[in-house]
């Protein structure tokens, strides 16, 4: 029994529309799914990832709109990296940023930076046997898009705390200096604590939590599996798109185990994904309500047409 890298990652925004601009508009991501936080009805829940909406590419957005910045400390992600295909791409992704007015750090293999409310993001040319997750953008050629996600950093007091839960129940791979790799039988990611002592605060700019990838006849073997290494997962929380569990790692991370379907083609055909507020049935009779309250957003498809 294996999880198959990252999923998704789910952060959090105070400006939807500017959100959805940088990350359609200037990264060139897919909106695959517009819908709303199924705790918190009230907030979108937006799903930006490749042009089929595969976990392994998936970045969601809670907006909570007017929310103040946040700051990643214990227990919090700080980084989410991307990969990239070759080294012409990381020139042209620092020439893109930094045209756009991105403050772009250059490493030879690699590019950081944050998005417009601060959260930490990264670039990497990364040589895999993974499928690539593309997303397609007329400014941006398939060369040089990015390719899904390659692994995450966080913040740990004691990142020895959650070494046992990782190795032993979720059977990641220590690859030295609190680093370890999650491994499937068709895609990896890796996972990496950095130490500090500063405490976070979670507001924009923030990361909510990170869901790891289950086969879907796995999912409640890994619940029983994480219950076992002394973590309180939730019960299993069918999300329509997926299923899920969410417990807190020893490190304070908050972790999700979803699975890889039915996927976001259960309710829309893949050709018109994230182009309308989509619903799970138990909220569909909240839709017009809804459509009166959430913020209006910038067209997603003209984000990605040429002007």
């Amino acid at each position: 029994m294996k999880l198959e890298g990252i999923h998704h990652i789910t952060c959090i925004t105070g400006d939807a529309p500017r959100n959805v601009e940088f990350y359609v508009g200037l990264l060139g991501l897919r909106m695959v799914k517009k819908t709303v936080n199924q705790d918190v009805p009230t907030i979108y829940h937006l799903f930006y990832a490749d042009e089929e909406g595969d976990p392994g590419s998936d970045l969601t957005f809670f907006e909570y709109p007017g929310a103040g910045r946040g700051r990643a400390g214990v227990g919090m992600i700080h980084r989410i990296v991307w990969r990239l295909g070759t080294d012409d791409a990381i020139a042209f992704w620092e020439d893109r940023l930094r045209s756009a007015g991105v403050v772009v750090e250059r490493e030879a293999d690699a590019i950081r930076f944050e998005d417009p409310e601060g959260l930490g993001l990264e670039f990497r040319v990364v040589n895999t046997d993974d499928d690539p997750l593309m997303a397609h953008h007329p400014d941006i050629p398939d060369e040089y898009a990015l390719q899904g996600f390659d692994g995450a950093r966080a913040y740990s007091a004691d990142p020895e705390h959650s070494r046992d839960l990782l190795e032993q129940a979720m059977g990641f791979t220590s690859t030295g200096d609190q680093s370890f790799e999650c491994r499937g039988d068709n895609r990896s990611s890796w996972w990496a604590y950095d130490e500090s002592r500063t405490l976070g605060e979670q507001g924009a700019g923030t990361v909510h939590h990170i869901a790891w990838s289950s086969r879907m006849d796995d999912h409640l073997a890994w619940r029983q599996r994480v219950n076992e290494a002394g973590m309180q997962p939730t019960p299993v929380i069918d999300r329509f798109w997926f299923k899920s569990i969410y417990y807190r790692e020893p490190s304070g991370v908050l972790f999700e185990i979803a699975t890889l379907g039915p996927g976001f083609t259960a309710d829309e055909p893949l050709e018109h994904l994230g182009e309308h507020l989509t619903l799970p049935p138990n909220f569909e009779h909240l839709r017009d309500e809804l459509e009166k309250t959430l913020t209006p957003l910038p067209d997603p498809i003209a984000l990605r047409s040429k002007s």
